[in-house]
This record gives C-alpha cells, sequence and structure tokens, in this order.
C-alpha cells in the first residue's frame, strides 16, 4: 500500500469519527481540528516512507509537525471551550432537515482537502538532489510565518476575552494592517515547500501549493465565509472596518 493510499484511508476514518462526534456534541467546529491533526500526521509519514536525504526529511517532518500541531492545538481549545462557530451554525440552519447528510457529504470533502493539500509534501519527500540553501531559506521563512500567525491569534484571543470589546472588530497589532493576518501567514508558510524541493523532480509543480492556497482562502474556504459570519456577528463595525483594512496582505489602513 503506497503512503498516500494510507492517508487517504486514514483521513476518511478520522472525519468519519469527527463527524459521529459533531452529531452527539452539536458543534460541527471539529472538522477544523481534524483537518490540522490530519495535516500534521501526514508530513512526517511522507517523510518517514520518502526517498529524500535525511536532512531533507528531518526538515520537512518538524516544519509539518510543529506547524500544524500548533494549528491543531489552538482550534482544539476553542472548539471545546466554546460554542459552534457562527460558521457551521449558519451551515446547520441552511440545511435544515438534511443536516446530518450535508455535513456528512462536507466532512469527507475536508479529508479529501488533506490529501489533496498534503500532496506538496509527499512532493519534497521524493527530492533526492536536495538544495541545502534552498532548505534553510525555507526554515527561515517558516519560522518568520510561524511566529506572524501566533502572534496574530494571541492578539486576537485577547482582543475576544475583553467584555468591552464585545461584538467589535480587533484593530490590534497584526488585525489593524490586514482583516485576516493569520490566513496571511498561513498562506506565507506554503512558499517553504518550493523552496525545499527545489532540485527535485517535482520542483515547477511545487509552486502551486502556495497559488492552490491563495485560491482557498480567498475565494473558497476561508475569507468569504470568515467576512460572512463577521457581518453577521459584528455588523456596521465590521463593514467600516473593511473599508479601511487591507483584506489579506498587511498594509497600512485607509483613513
Amino acid at each position: 500500500m503506497s503512503s498516500l493510499t494510507v492517508v487517504a484511508i486514514v483521513s476518511i476514518i478520522a472525519m468519519l469519527l469527527a463527524w459521529i462526534w459533531q452529531k452527539n456534541n452539536t458543534n460541527a467546529g471539529i472538522v477544523d481540528v481534524i483537518w490540522a491533526y490530519g495535516m500534521m500526521s501526514a508530513g512526517p509519514w511522507y517523510a518517514l516512507t520518502g526517498t529524500a536525504p535525511l536532512f531533507l526529511k528531518l526538515s520537512l517532518g518538524v516544519l509539518t509537525f510543529s506547524w500544524y500541531w500548533r494549528l491543531g492545538r489552538y482550534l482544539q481549545q476553542r472548539v471545546l471551550s466554546e460554542t459552534e462557530d457562527g460558521r457551521y451554525h449558519a451551515m446547520r440552519k441552511a440545511m435544515k432537515d438534511h443536516v446530518n447528510l450535508g455535513f456528512f457529504l462536507f466532512f469527507l470533502l475536508q479529508a479529501g482537502f488533506i490529501w489533496l493539500l498534503s500532496l506538496p509534501f509527499w512532493a519534497v519527500a521524493q527530492t533526492t538532489q536536495a538544495q541545502p540553501i534552498a532548505v534553510v531559506a525555507a526554515l527561515l521563512l517558516a519560522a518568520l510565518a510561524l511566529y506572524g500567525e501566533t502572534t496574530a491569534d494571541r492578539q486576537l484571543a485577547e482582543f475576544r476575552n475583553k467584555p468591552e470589546y464585545k461584538g467589535l472588530s480587533c484593530r490590534q497589532g497584526w488585525w489593524r494592517y490586514s482583516r485576516h493576518p493569520n490566513y496571511f501567514f498561513e498562506w506565507l508558510h506554503w512558499f517553504a515547500y518550493p523552496l525545499m524541493g527545489w532540485g527535485g523532480d517535482y520542483q515547477y509543480w511545487l509552486w502551486l501549493a502556495p497559488v492552490l492556497m491563495f485560491c482557498f482562502l480567498n475565494w473558497f474556504t476561508g475569507i468569504p465565509f470568515t467576512e460572512q459570519q463577521a457581518l453577521r456577528s459584528r455588523g456596521e463595525d465590521y463593514r467600516l472596518y473593511q473599508t479601511t483594512t487591507s483584506k489579506f496582505i498587511p498594509w497600512w489602513p485607509r483613513t
């Protein structure tokens, strides 16, 4: 059985178990947690079974594990300590009597995303002619992105924990310069994989990874759903925030 097949099967099983959990707990946010942990597991698995030099496999395993372990823990704490995220609550209301089937298909789709979006990890693990300088550059870039995303998540959590800010949009720290700095740094870290795989058979294909992630975040699974929920929960304040603050790439706010 190939390493790709193993990831596909394990992802499907994990998402089916997550779907059962959300049925019992009425909280579909668990899908994000399982997605993060699925990506966390796929990277080291591909590194373990790949043909790349040891230093590249270690770099890939450490990067993917540390990045998605942090994200998974952050999401897990939110899911277990808060009510269902507004995005999924809105989906639940929209699906009405078909909510179980709808979420069943949605969770299976997320299993497919684990397999699809972890393909760059597999490609890096097949790079037999790795370039050490490019790998070091990739790790430095990933470290910068990790610092940025961790800081943005902490700033948002601190803002949300203050009752006086309820119903308002965070404009502190990175959130002053981007409406979605966490998504921006998530996207930035995906440039590490083309660098790590430079010199291999998939060196050009790997540049599709940040392009694909940019499309997902901007038009499909990321920003659109997040902004719809922000408009429902914060209304006019978020509309004002939209007019003054960059959507994605951090930039000075407009007056």
